[in-house]
């Protein structure tokens, strides 16, 4: 399993659009698990309306985490996502 802790600096934080953005770039990793962690809750990037209701917005640290046979490249994607757009 590979992860990374990220503190977002956007200030609209991760929206309806950012979230659909994400979700749809994790769906190349079919075989691959992606996760995002914010205070205490755990929600596959494929699920995407709990991803949105997590309210992650700005200052809010995030944990990325993939688990899988392409996790190496799923969370270097995630990682260049959440430096990008958030």
């Amino acid at each position: 399993m590979k992860e990374f802790t990220y503190t977002v600096k956007n200030e609209t934080g991760l929206h309806t659009r950012r979230a659909g953005l994400l979700a749809m770039q994790a769906k190349a990793f079919k075989d691959t698990d992606i996760t995002v962690s914010a205070e205490g809750r755990t929600v596959r990037t494929s699920q995407l309306m709990r991803l949105i209701s997590m309210g992650i917005k700005r200052g809010s640290r995030v944990t990325v985490a993939a688990e899988g046979p392409q996790e190496n490249d799923a969370i270097d994607i995630a990682r260049n996502f959440f430096e990008y757009y958030l």
